[in-house]
């Protein structure tokens, strides 16, 4: 199976509205010690970068990189850049992980210093991704409110979903009812 950055990364960047091509906005994060959606999406794109730069050869924390000013964003900033980063660095972990065979599953990288088989490795990225594109999720879930379109089952639309879904392959051929 191969995995594609086209469905993440655009898809999850765009539920957040913003008024400009600038990276301020007049809806700020729910307080003081919360992130932006452009903070948690540059830290992501940061995070990918250097985990997945060289994954089975460097250690995923890279010298070059400088955590604490992935989450400063800079008034200047501009959305645009932050998304290209954010679209390139999906396509490194993807490029990454289509590129393993079965055999380097077994194999060992390390992650600051600390030894992890690369599924424990992938595993590790997996929940910690899903973690911000949740908070990503939410915050754009906050500014929407009830003009919200769900991304998966609306709330309280599960038996109706459900039947729907019943009627779908019942309309299949091959599928008996």
């Amino acid at each position: 199976m191969k995995f594609s950055a086209a469905c993440v990364g655009t898809s999850v960047w765009r539920m957040a509205p913003s008024p400009s091509s600038r990276m301020s906005s007049s809806l700020p994060p729910p307080g003081s010690e919360s992130n932006s959606v452009a903070v948690i999406v540059k830290h992501m794109a940061g995070n990918m970068r250097s985990r997945f730069t060289g994954f089975l050869t460097g250690d995923g924390e890279k010298p070059d990189r400088n955590r604490d000013r992935e989450f400063v964003m800079h008034a200047d900033a501009k959305r645009e850049e932050v998304l290209s980063s954010w679209e390139q660095n999906w396509h490194l972990v993807f490029e990454t992980i289509n590129s393993l065979h079965p055999d380097d599953l077994d194999r060992t990288v390390t992650i600051r210093g600390e030894a992890h088989s690369v599924l424990q490795a992938i595993n590790r990225q997996v929940a910690h991704y899903a973690y911000h594109v949740g908070q990503i999720v939410y915050l754009a879930k906050h500014w929407k409110g009830a003009d919200w379109k769900s991304l998966s089952v609306p709330k309280g639309r599960s038996e109706q979903y459900n039947a729907e879904l019943l009627r779908q392959r019942q309309k299949q051929p091959g599928v008996e009812s």
